[in-house]
C-alpha cells in the first residue's frame, strides 16, 4: 500500500481526438493543471480507422444554401432519442471547433475563395459534410497530439484505467490505474475526471473497430454512472482482415459477392435471391453511401444486401468474399443503362462503364486498393473477406449539456458518450467528440470545486487498492483461459446482440453474463503477469455486454417493434420475399422517438435496471446580446 499518487485538476483519459482536445481547452484556459493517461498512444479508433471518405459534420460553410445553428440542431434532435440542449450545443459550437482543426493542420478542402465546400451525407438535408479524405480522424488525432506536445501537457503511456474514485458525496475525486509494464498501481487525486476512451468494442467478435481499440465503459457503470440509448449502434458491411468499412466505391463499382463453404464450394448467393441482377447491381451501388444497416431499407431497399451477407455467415456458416477481379453473375459486359438511374449516371460522370470491378475502382479511387495494399492485402488478385460488423455506438454515458455525468467531476466525451440520436448524421460523431470536450474543459475550467484533502484521499485509496489487489490475486495462476474467455463472449454477443436482435438467445446470455461476473474470480484465470491487464478487459466486456443486453430486452419488451441500425424479430410482422422468418420484423412507429432509455448497474452489481424518460427538449432562450453578454462576464454562462 505504499503508493505515490499524482495530483493535478483535471485528468482526461485516452489519446484520440476527442482525449486531446479535451485535454488542450483545459490548459489553454491557464488556471487549471492537467494531464492525459492513455493504455496506448498509437491505440484507440480515432488514429486506427477510416472509411472509403471519412467525413466530418458540420454547419454548412459554403455555397449559396442558407444555413444555421438552428437549422443544424433541429436536424440532430430529429434524429430521434436526442436531448435538444445536446443537439444545440453540437450545433451551436461545431463552427469553432471544425475551424480550430483546420487551423492545427487538418487539411480540409477549400475552393479558391476558401469555402470550405461540402457534400450531403446520411441523414443530412444541408450538404455539410466535408471530409479530409479516408483517414480524417487519424489527420485530427495527430494534428491535436502535435499541439498538445508543443504545450508540455503531461502524457502517461501504458496506464490502464481501473477505477475512478469517489467521496461519500459521490463526486469525482481521482483515478486508480494499472501500469502495463509492471502491474503496478498509479493513482491520480483531481477534480474532473474527462474519460475519452471509445465505443465499447470489445463487446462483440463482427466488428470494424480497430484490434488495438476495445473501450473502458465499464468504468463509469462501476462508478455508479448511467449508460443511455445502448439499443442504437450502426452496424455494415466491412472487411475483417484487416477491419476496414466497404463503403463508397468499393461497392459503387460493383464487385461481386461470393460465399464459401467448409469444403471450398463457392455461391454467388446474390444471384439465388434475386430474379433480376441488375435490381441486385444496382442495390449493391446504392450500399455505397447507404452503408450502414437500415431497417428503414430492408422490406424495400438496400439494406436488404446486409441480410444476405448476415445469412450466409451466420445461418449457413460460410464465410463471405468481395471479388474484385471479375464482373458479378458471370458477365462479361454490364449493360449499364439497365442500372437504376442514379448507379448509371454515377458511373458515367465518373467515367467508369467499362472493365472489371478492379479497373472500375482503379479509374475512380485508385487510393482505396492502395489502402489495402498497405495493410497486407491486394485486391487486385485477392478476394475480401466481409461481415456485417458493429462500427459505431450512438448510446453510451449519459451526460448532460456540459458532458458531465450524474458523478459529480466525472465526464465523458467521444464516442463513450451517449449524446447521439437513432439516426446522426454520418460523420456527426466527429464534431460531437469535439464540441463535447470542449463543453467538459469549459464547465471544468470554471468550477470552484477543490481536490481532496491528503488524508481523505488516501483513505479512499487505500480501500480502492485493496480492492484491486483481492481481484488480482484470485484471478492469477492456474491454466490461463481468459484469451478464449473473451473470445467466446464476443461471439455470443455478435450471434444474439448486434444487427439481428433475437429476445430468446439474449436473455439466454444474459443469464451466462450474470453468472460469469458471479464466478469470475473463481472461472478466470491469468497463468503468466504479464496478461493481467487482459483479466479486467474481459470484466469491462461482461459488464457492459450486461448492461447493453439488458437495454436490448427491455426495449425488446417495451417498445417490441424495430428501428435504426438493428432488426428485432417479431413473428406477428413483415417479411420482405424470399427472406427467413428470423427476418421479420414490425417497423416502429416514431413515438420511442421521444423517449431516451437508460440503464444502470444495481446495487448487487449483477444486475442492471432500465427507466425511460423523455428527451430534453430543444431549447429556445432569449438571446438579448446585452443580458448574454452580463452574465458571461460573471461566470462565461456555465452555470
Amino acid at each position: 500500500m505504499n503508493i505515490k499518487y499524482l495530483t493535478y485538476d483535471a485528468v482526461v483519459v485516452g489519446t484520440g481526438a476527442a482525449g486531446y482536445n479535451a485535454a488542450l481547452r483545459i490548459n489553454q484556459e491557464g488556471n487549471k493543471s492537467v494531464c492525459i493517461v492513455t493504455e496506448g498512444v498509437n491505440t484507440g479508433t480515432s488514429r486506427n480507422t477510416g472509411s472509403d471518405k471519412q467525413t466530418y459534420y458540420k454547419l454548412g460553410l459554403g455555397g449559396d444554401s442558407a444555413d444555421s445553428v438552428r437549422k443544424m440542431a433541429e436536424n440532430l434532435f430529429s434524429c430521434g432519442s436526442m436531448d435538444g440542449d445536446t443537439a444545440l450545443c453540437e450545433a451551436a459550437l461545431s463552427a469553432r471547433c471544425f475551424l480550430n482543426l483546420a487551423e492545427a493542420g487538418v487539411q480540409f478542402p477549400v475552393n479558391r475563395y476558401g469555402e470550405y465546400v461540402g457534400y450531403k451525407t446520411d441523414h443530412d438535408p444541408y450538404a455539410r459534410a466535408t471530409s479530409a479524405g479516408p483517414l480524417t480522424s487519424k489527420f485530427m488525432t495527430e494534428a491535436l497530439e502535435k499541439r498538445a506536445k508543443a504545450q508540455n501537457i503531461p502524457v502517461y503511456d501504458n496506464l490502464l484505467a481501473i477505477e475512478v474514485l469517489k467521496n461519500s458525496e459521490n463526486e469525482a475525486i481521482g483515478l486508480l490505474c494499472l501500469n502495463l509494464n509492471d502491474n503496478s498501481y498509479v493513482a491520480f487525486r483531481s477534480t474532473a475526471v474527462v474519460l475519452c476512451t471509445g465505443g465499447p468494442a470489445g463487446i462483440y467478435a463482427d466488428s470494424v473497430y480497430p484490434e488495438c481499440h476495445t473501450g473502458t465503459s465499464s468504468l463509469a457503470l462501476l462508478a455508479g454512472a448511467s449508460l443511455q440509448n445502448m439499443t442504437e449502434w450502426q452496424y455494415g458491411l466491412a472487411s475483417i482482415n484487416p477491419r476496414w468499412n466497404v463503403s463508397g466505391t468499393y461497392m459503387q463499382v460493383l464487385p461481386r459477392f461470393v460465399s464459401v463453404d467448409a469444403d471450398g464450394n463457392e455461391y454467388e448467393f446474390l444471384a439465388d435471391y434475386f430474379s433480376d441482377i441488375y435490381e441486385a447491381l444496382s442495390l449493391v451501388f446504392l450500399k455505397g453511401y447507404q452503408w450502414p444497416f437500415d431497417s428503414k431499407k430492408v422490406l424495400e431497399g438496400s439494406s436488404v444486401i446486409d441480410l444476405l451477407v448476415y445469412r450466409e455467415c451466420v445461418l449457413k456458416n460460410r464465410r463471405v468474399y468481395l471479388d474484385y477481379t471479375k464482373n458479378p453473375f458471370s458477365l462479361d459486359n454490364i449493360k449499364y443503362e439497365k442500372l437504376s438511374k442514379d448507379a448509371y449516371e454515377y458511373l458515367y460522370k465518373a467515367e467508369a462503364l467499362f472493365g472489371t470491378p478492379i479497373e472500375r475502382l482503379k479509374k475512380m479511387n485508385m487510393p482505396a486498393i492502395e489502402l489495402y495494399r498497405s495493410k497486407g492485402l491486394d485486391i487486385e488478385t485477392e478476394y475480401l473477406e466481409i461481415a456485417l460488423c458493429a462500427q459505431h455506438n450512438n448510446g453510451g454515458i449519459a451526460v448532460d449539456l456540459w458532458w458531465q455525468t450524474s458523478i459529480r467531476g466525472l465526464f465523458a466525451a467521444g464516442e463513450c458518450a451517449g449524446t447521439h440520436g437513432v439516426t446522426r448524421p454520418g460523420g456527426s460523431a466527429l464534431n460531437s467528440g469535439q464540441v463535447g470536450s470542449l463543453r467538459a474543459s469549459m464547465y471544468i475550467s470554471q468550477d470552484k470545486r477543490e481536490l481532496t484533502n491528503e488524508i481523505e484521499f488516501s483513505e479512499i485509496l487505500k480501500a480502492a487498492l485493496i480492492r484491486q489487489d483481492n481481484f488480482l490475486d484470485n484471478v492469477k495462476g492456474g491454466m490461463e483461459n481468459v484469451r478464449d474467455l473473451i473470445k467466446l463472449a464476443q461471439r455470443k454477443m455478435s450471434d444474439c446482440g448486434a444487427a439481428i436482435r433475437n429476445p430468446e438467445m439474449m436473455s439466454a446470455y444474459l443469464s451466462e453474463i450474470k453468472d460469469e461476473l458471479k464466478n469470475f474470480e473463481k472461472k478466470v484465470k491469468v497463468g503468466e503477469l504479464r496478461n493481467l491487464f487482459l483479466a479486467y478487459k474481459l470484466y469491462d466486456i461482461l459488464y457492459t455486454q450486461l448492461a447493453t443486453l439488458t437495454a436490448l430486452i427491455d426495449f425488446s419488451e417495451t417498445i417490441g417493434a424495430t428501428r435504426g441500425s438493428a432488426l428485432y424479430g417479431d413473428k406477428n410482422g413483415e417479411l420482405r420475399n424470399g427472406l427467413d422468418e428470423l427476418f421479420r420484423f414490425t417497423v416502429e412507429n416514431g413515438e420511442s422517438f421521444k423517449k431516451i432509455q437508460e440503464v444502470k448497474l444495481c446495487e448487487d452489481k449483477l444486475s442492471a435496471t432500465t427507466l425511460w424518460r423523455d428527451v430534453r427538449p430543444f431549447v429556445d432562450e432569449e438571446d438579448f446580446f446585452e443580458n448574454v453578454w452580463r452574465r458571461y462576464r460573471e461566470d462565461k454562462n456555465i452555470y
